[in-house]
Order: structure tokens, then sequence, then C-alpha cells
């Protein structure tokens, strides 16, 4: 559809969910945000974005779980009918208001309108915007390949990685096992290990080292990002950015307090094109797998997820770039002093950075696993395995947490 031409009208069935959701948010009290909707729908602008207002003060009105499901709904709504008037308009900034609306709708609205916002999305994401200019479009793409070939040399690595790195214990590393190998090898043990040549079939393995064609997926689209060290940091802060503008940062990674990561979001959910460039690995079904969670994990070098553990079996691909991965097993958990709060009990207090081992005594002489993860590579990490993550240049990787039906025995 090119900007200026009206957006095809809803069906039926969309037509039938929305007045039932309406209906809804008046039995709530809701009565501003139906007469600012119906006025939307109508082709008020004004009343387009006074309603999604309306919804947002509400979703943000006390403890997100407590957030009514049809108050989420009620935002996608909101979002939809600013998307689509906003895309009357002719100009780029129009097309990028939309898309952005719809974002917005999927990343913080419910899942009663979502089908609407994938299909506006893709209507819009169908008609391109127009190319850069050419000499800056070669500066990025320089930029782009030598932020992937940093610290290629391991000496230049160690200068920037934890004390003792990469001088106990390696990962074991396999290459293309077979799923039973790694059942009974590593899964049933829940014993790491990295497998290589698994994942040289992905169009992902190619297809994004083009910073282009990343930009033309994906530039437009609104994506949550953390800003800062790491996430135990007081500076730390999350934003809405456009993927574009997350990968001009890219270039300015230097101050830590400055570092952006695009970190455990499901970026794939939110925009297909990128999802068709990946694939479930295999060796996700040991177990009767069942996918919990399938995430991004997109940044410049220098980022760093700190000491902690995940509830769920792991295999994290790593498509693009280089990462350095420290491993402690769950039975010396306490030796990792965990933090205390309920949100954070997953972390260690253990800066591995800058140990302090005046208050972490403990931590001086643990064994560990660890390796560098390179591209192609999968990593298998068991629950409750702590784990400390840095990227050695610009990384894209890839996790898939899956819940298994069978309980794994180190004495198998």
């Amino acid at each position: 559809m090119a900007g200026g031409e009206p957006p095809a009208p809803a069906t039926e069935a969309e037509e039938g969910r929305r007045a039932a959701l309406l209906r809804e948010i008046t039995e709530e009290g809701g009565f501003a945000f139906v007469a600012s909707a119906e006025k939307a729908a109508c082709g008020d602008l004004r009343a387009a974005e006074a309603a999604r207002e309306m919804a947002w003060e509400q979703l943000h009105s006390g403890p997100w779980s407590e957030v009514g499901a049809a108050w989420r709904d009620a935002y996608a709504l909101a979002c939809l009918h600013v998307a689509r008037l906003r895309r009357l308009g002719a100009a780029a900034a129009d097309r990028r208001a939309a898309l952005r609306a719809l974002d917005m709708g999927l990343i913080m609205g419910g899942n009663l309108l979502r089908a609407d916002l994938e299909a506006a999305i893709a209507r819009i994401v169908a008609d391109p915007g127009g190319g850069g200019d050419a000499e800056a479009v070669d500066e990025e793409t320089r930029r782009w390949r030598e932020g992937l070939e940093r610290n290629r040399d391991v000496a230049d690595a160690l200068n920037i990685l934890p004390a003792k790195s990469l001088s106990c214990k390696k990962v074991e590393r396999r290459s293309c096992i077979s799923l039973e190998e790694f059942i009974c090898d590593y899964f049933l043990r829940e014993s790491p290990v990295i497998i290589s040549g698994s994942i040289n079939h992905w169009p992902a393995r190619t297809k994004w080292k083009d910073i282009q064609y990343l930009k033309k997926i994906a530039g437009d689209r609104t994506v949550p990002v953390e800003v800062g060290k790491n996430y135990v940091c007081s500076e730390w802060k999350q934003e809405l950015i456009t993927f574009s503008q997350f990968l001009e940062r890219m270039w300015s990674a230097g101050c830590p307090s400055n570092l952006t990561y695009l970190a455990q979001h499901p970026l794939f959910e939110q925009i297909k094109e990128l999802h068709e460039d990946i694939m479930v690995p295999d060796y996700c079904y040991a177990g009767g797998g069942e996918l919990q969670s399938l995430n991004a994990w997109f940044g410049p070098h220098g980022t760093v997820t700190p000491l902690h553990h995940d509830p769920h079996h792991n295999i994290l691909a790593q498509v693009l770039g280089r990462k350095y991965i420290r491993l402690y097993p769950a039975s010396i958990s306490e030796d990792l002093y965990p933090h205390t709060e309920t949100m954070l009990s997953n972390t260690s207090q253990v800066d591995l950075d800058n140990v302090d081992l005046k208050e972490f005594p403990q931590v001086e002489n643990l064994d560990f696993l660890d390796c560098i993860l390179e591209e192609g590579d999968l990593l298998y990490i068991p629950p409750k395995w702590w784990h400390y993550v840095r990227s050695l240049s610009i990384s894209f990787s890839v996790s898939f947490w899956w819940r298994s039906t069978v309980v794994p025995s180190k004495g198998s």
C-alpha cells in the first residue's frame, strides 16, 4: 500500500473482537476510552492518540502483574487506530510513526488483537522506504565489519576478561554430534558442551553479516533495549528505540554507561522475517523438550550479562561475532553469594570483572569451565548452571530455553 491510500477495512471478525472489547472496557468504567476509540474508528487522529494515552496510563497504574488483560488489549486497539490514521500520510515520518505504534502494541498490548497488529505491520513493510546515501552506507558497512572482527587475538581478549580466564578447564567441544549422543553424553549428565557445525545451514549465518539487510528488515521497528554496564548497576535503564538507532549506537560503545544491549527480547515473535532466518536446533527436543522461550541477545563488544543462572535447559546459538562465557555448577551456588532479594535471587553479588575478595572470599579458588564461543557454535547450558557472558565483538546470539519431561540424572 502506498502512503496516502486508505488501509483495508476491518473484517467482520475483527469488528466483532473490537466491539466485544469495548463492551468489556465500558463495564470496567473506561467510558472516556470507549468514546475516544469510537471517534478514532471514524478517522479522528487526536481521539486515537488520546485513547492510546488513556490505555497507557492504565498499564502503568500499578504492578504489571495486576494490569487487566482488557486494558492491554485496549492499548493494542488504540495503537491500531493510531497506525491506520498515521499511515494515511505520505511522508516517511508517517510510515515510521505507524510502525512504532504497531510495535508498541505488540510489546505492551495483549493477545486479542495480535494477529491484527502483525497483519498491519506486514502491509507497511511490504512498501519499503527509500535507500540511504551510498557513501554513508559504505562507511557503515566498514564499521560493522570491523566491529565483528574485534578481539580475534586471544591475547587481546585476555586484557578485557576476568582474572584467570581461559586458565581452568575449558568447555568440551564437539562437532555435529547426533541427538542421541547429546542426550547420553551431556543432557542426562547435565554437562555443558559446545557443538560446532550444526547451524551453518541457517540463512542468518550469511544474511545477518550484512548490516544493510538488518536495516531493511527491521530498521524502522521499535525494540526495547538495556542501557548501562549491566542490570545490577544503579545507572542501568531501559529504552524504546528503533532498530536503526540501536545499530547506530554500536559505534559509541566506549563508555560502559552508554552500552546499549538488545537482551532477552522475543525479537523473533515481533519481527517474523528474522525468525525465518533461524531454526530450532534438534537438541532442544531432548527429554521430550517443550520450547519455553526464544530470545535475541544483540549488542556491541563489551556488553556483559553478570553471573546468574536460569531455570531451563538452554542452547545458546552464536550467529554473529564472539563471546566469552564462564560457567560454575549449581552445586556450588552458596559460594557464589546469590542476592537475597527475590527479584535477583538467581544473580550473584560477585562482580567477576572486579572481584572484592574481602567481601566474597569463597570465590577466589572455585573451579569453573569457560570458553570463547565462535560464530556458528551452539553452547548447551544445563538448568541452574551459573554463567557470566561478555561480548568480545559485535555479537548476535539466540537462546532457546526448553523444559524437559525427563529429569536428568548425573549418575546416568
